[in-house]
């Protein structure tokens, strides 16, 4: 296969970093057990991971062909492994977690822009395109998947102040620095994402006369809209499970890892569907089947009586099994619409719309985990996942409009 190296690297880079921006769930639960923390104080958790992806990506997207691509993830890699190798050493209280995931959102921004950046080098075409970002999302649902898993793995049920569960972090520098490696000794041709002649300002002003295009306007908010609604959910899966269903934390935390599965189960086979459905028809199609899994899934929590000491996954209410199946129709939107937008635009423009995709990412991350431990805090988590409908509504809205626009823009 063409490319095969580099392909592998974005692979494992990616589900490098899904391990560690998706461990905040987790995080926000076990910092609540550790540090007697409420869920909105814990929320901000989310902000220090989302808000410096937002800042970094806009500064360095159109900079980044100047700093090299490959160069980019590189130094990635290198600054979360070294992160990851001082937090089970010395975090001793909760500011060194928001210190990690300044560090993990900075380096994350540096890595999506540039996988994003690479796509559009190594593929030709928008259905191969939109193939390879289903396939690198998905992986990104594995790492996810794995990632909770292996978490749950370090947290002792019994003993909610144990620091135990901090020696992941070792193991999870070890894999970074694999990914570095891997990425080091692979090859690729950055000519074409090279832009001449232009300096500092001229790239910066480019990148501000993408952002002002109507079209892209649109699509910024419908990515900022789908980031809300997931983030909603996977950051709040351990809490919801813990506090609303009555089970264990690690189960909690596994009910995350199974949310990821369904995620990286819808994000491989839209891959495949995608080649032979209208992207708009298959995504409105998620979106209300999104809904019908929330107004099924809510009410049958109530009434529930479980002993989270005696309860497990062989025995535990039908609802634990059937909420994080959401998941398979969540999945395939994300990618779709990044996708839709990126091979419409020259390659040149891949490294400051890949920016622009992850700053309203950023903040929709953040503005729906902050929103959501909120509500969470002061009415209950039924009433916050409930309050998914409305963004999921507007959500629908605008990739209607953003179908249209874009239609307009290709004639």
């Amino acid at each position: 296969m063409k490319n095969l190296g580099i392909r592998i690297s974005l692979f494992l880079n990616y589900f490098v970093f899904a391990i560690l921006l998706n461990s905040v769930g987790a995080v926000i639960l076990q910092v609540q057990r550790n540090y007697d923390l409420t869920q909105g104080a814990a929320s901000i958790l989310e902000a220090f991971k989302d808000l410096p992806i937002a800042v970094a990506s806009f500064l360095v997207a159109s900079l980044l062909p100047r700093l090299g691509i490959k160069r980019a993830m590189l130094i990635s890699l290198a600054i979360v492994g070294l992160m990851c190798f001082i937090i089970p050493s010395f975090a001793d209280g909760f500011w060194y977690f928001k210190m990690l995931f300044f560090t993990i959102g900075v380096t994350f921004a540096l890595i999506k822009i540039s996988v994003f950046a690479t796509i559009g080098l190594i593929t030709d075409g928008t259905q191969e395109h939109s193939s390879l970002m289903s396939l690198i999302e998905g992986v990104f649902m594995i790492g996810v998947l794995f990632g909770n898993l292996f978490i749950s793995f370090f947290i002792d049920d019994n003993n909610p102040k144990s620091e135990e569960w901090l020696s992941m972090y070792w193991y999870l520098g070890l894999l970074s620095f694999l990914a570095f490696a891997l990425l080091f000794f692979s090859k690729l041709d950055e000519s074409e994402a090279r832009v001449e002649g232009n300096n500092i300002g001229e790239d910066l002003a480019a990148m501000f006369k993408l952002f002002v295009k109507p079209l892209i306007l649109v699509f910024a908010m419908s990515a900022f809209l789908f980031v809300l609604i997931e983030q909603s959910f996977q950051t709040w899966m351990p809490t919801f499970y813990n506090d609303v269903l009555g089970v264990s934390a690690s189960m909690g935390i596994q009910a995350g890892a199974i949310l990821a599965g369904a995620f990286a189960v819808g994000r491989l086979a839209s891959g495949i569907i995608l080649r032979k459905v209208n992207w708009l028809s298959f995504t409105l199609t998620c979106l209300a089947l999104i809904s019908v899994c929330v107004l099924i899934n809510l009410p049958l929590t109530k009434g529930l009586n479980i002993d989270a000491a005696s309860t497990n996954w062989f025995n535990a209410p039908l609802v634990a099994y059937l909420f994080p199946l959401m998941g398979i129709f969540l999945a395939p939107i994300y990618p779709t619409i990044n996708s839709v937008i990126l091979s419409s635009l020259p390659k040149p423009l891949h490294a400051s719309m890949s920016g622009l995709i992850v700053v309203f990412s950023a903040l929709g991350g953040t503005t729906g985990s902050i929103l959501t431990g909120n509500v969470f805090e002061h009415f209950d988590g039924v009433t916050a996942f409930y309050m998914s409908l409305i963004p999921i509504i507007l959500l629908a809205v605008c990739l209607i409009i953003l179908s249209r626009m874009n239609k307009k823009e290709m004639k």
